[in-house]
């Protein structure tokens, strides 16, 4: 009886961290198990926090394909830690960037509503769509987070994008990263997730 008990008493429910993105973290043409999320998933496991992840990240997703997918996926996992990784696809389509921040607003509320905290995963867009233009994309994110009181990662390919050479880091499409890029992907996001975690 005493080890049932034992066991009752410290096996805590593992938290549940979701991660709702686009082609970057849904491993788009790298191995399965390779991109960002799966190496966050062994990081956890390394480090004994008790938490697993789902990945509902789609490739091609935008911030309206996510808001219309998030009521469902926070009903269904109940996450404690929300981390989303869209935007890049609304900037690449010339998507409003009124709407862009409209949607994540949109959703870091519903997923605090939820009981979860929000890490929001920040891009910059290549220099070619002008100036102005990339200045207000990468402006949006932090407005989000800083009026929602959500956690930001400011530049998701940070050290991989703005690294020397970086299109050795990237596919041939010069959008999608390498498997090589991904172990500094996590390296940049984990902080953060930790934080918001434990």
């Amino acid at each position: 009886m005493g080890a049932v008990f034992f066991t009752q008493v410290h096996a805590a429910e593992p938290k549940t961290i979701l991660v709702v993105g686009d082609s970057l973290s849904a491993e788009y043409g790298i191995a399965r198990g390779s991109g960002w999320v799966a190496l966050l998933e062994k990081k956890l496991a390394a480090e004994k926090i008790a938490a697993k992840v789902v990945n509902a990240s789609i490739s091609g997703d935008t911030t309206a394909g996510g808001r219309a997918r998030l009521p469902a996926l926070l009903k269904t996992h109940q996450p404690a830690v929300v981390v989303i990784e869209l935007g890049g696809n609304d900037a690449l389509r010339g998507l409003s960037l009124e709407m862009t921040e409209a949607n994540l607003a949109a959703m870091t509320q519903a997923s605090s509503q939820a009981g979860a905290k929000v890490l929001l995963a920040g891009m910059q867009m290549p220099p070619n769509y002008g100036a102005d233009y990339g200045r207000r994309f990468q402006d949006l994110f932090a407005q989000v987070a800083k009026a929602n009181k959500a956690a930001l990662v400011p530049f998701f390919l940070k050290g991989v994008a703005d690294r020397p050479n970086a299109l050795e880091w990237f596919q041939a499409d010069r959008i999608h990263p390498t498997a090589e890029a991904h172990p500094t992907i996590l390296a940049t996001m984990w902080p953060e997730i930790r934080k918001l975690i434990q």
